[in-house]
């Protein structure tokens, strides 16, 4: 598939705004100023942003611990999810959620989720009322290769397939659950071959090639357009950063600084930006008038955050449903 090149400088635009709103969460959260725990979605960014680049506004998502990207990738406004992470109430959960529960229903952003997997069935029930009204959204489930062994995973792609639901499972295979690497806890190699077991398509791509990710995803969306009911696609990428912002005494116990470094070494974003320059689909100058926009979005976000109050003690249970 040949995009046109304001679609690509878009891919790009987006995959950077990723990348530096975490780099700004890592160095915030370093300095005590964002509330609760982060999951930083750095050397992913192509997976988020070559599905959610072939969604509508309309289309929905369910997202993970790790779902910065999944939000920024669906049009989240970076001024309320950075004043969500920082504790305020003018963030998109009334500060009351931090970075693991982050939604915005009209765009269709169902919720980030602290359950690992617990996306799933949500993705599978915006799926059924899709079918049940008639229309022709899609539904997107991001999950990571921890999510494939979870009982949630096998029920909700079974329902899918047996229903022609017109979901979209996104397996972010990271190569690690936490800290087991997929190779111990599956017996498989490739998580994408279970479509069989539910007569599904489903393929496998570089997580870290964004014109291959949003090929895959294309093909699955126009399917589930379609009527013809739903895909595993399975990604594979790799996060730099600890499961976890602090987990940084651990980072060599379970992986090797070599292993991080050769991944570092396919870097979503630079591989993309050296295809833009050899195209002659931007020019340096026009990479920095990108960089430096996206700076300026980055510094009014942390503006507003900062200068937002913080939630009243009377509003404590307002919103909370369980």
């Amino acid at each position: 598939m040949e995009l046109d090149e304001k679609k690509m400088v878009e891919l790009y635009r987006t995959m950077l705004r990723i990348r530096r709103f975490e780099e700004k969460v890592m160095d915030l959260y370093a300095r005590q100023m964002v509330m609760g725990i982060v999951h930083l979605y750095i050397g992913e960014e192509a997976v988020a942003t070559g599905v959610c680049a072939n969604l509508r506004k309309d289309d929905y998502i369910t997202s993970t611990h790790r779902g910065h990207g999944h939000c920024i990738a669906k049009g989240g406004d970076l001024r309320l999810m950075m004043a969500e992470l920082f504790g305020r109430s003018t963030g998109y959960c009334r500060g009351k959620g931090g970075s693991m529960h982050i939604a915005d229903f009209n765009l269709g952003i169902l919720g980030a989720n602290g359950i690992v997997g617990a996306g799933m069935p949500i993705a599978g029930g915006a799926g059924l009322s899709i079918k049940l009204r008639g229309t022709d959204q899609v539904a997107v489930s991001f999950f990571g290769d921890g999510a494939c062994n979870q009982g949630s995973f096998h029920e909700s792609l079974n329902l899918a397939a047996v229903w022609k639901l017109p979901v979209i499972f996104v397996c972010e295979n990271n190569q690690y659950a936490i800290s087991a690497a997929q190779k111990r806890v599956g017996a498989i190699e490739d998580y994408y071959l279970r479509k069989a077991a539910y007569g599904i398509e489903g393929c496998k791509v570089d997580g870290n090639d964004v014109l291959a990710v949003y090929q895959a995803a294309s093909e699955a969306v126009e399917r589930a357009r379609r009527g013809e009911g739903p895909t595993l696609i399975e990604c594979k990428t790799y996060r730099w950063r600890g499961h976890y912002e602090g987990e940084a005494d651990r980072t060599y116990v379970y992986r090797t600084k070599d292993e991080i470094e050769q991944w570092m070494k396919q870097c979503p974003i630079e591989r993309f930006r050296k295809v833009l320059l050899e195209k002659q689909v931007v020019s340096q100058a026009d990479l920095k008038a990108i960089e430096d926009g996206i700076e300026k979005e980055l510094r009014e976000a942390i503006e507003f955050a900062e200068n937002s109050p913080e939630p009243e003690l009377e509003d404590a249970l307002t919103g909370v449903y369980a």
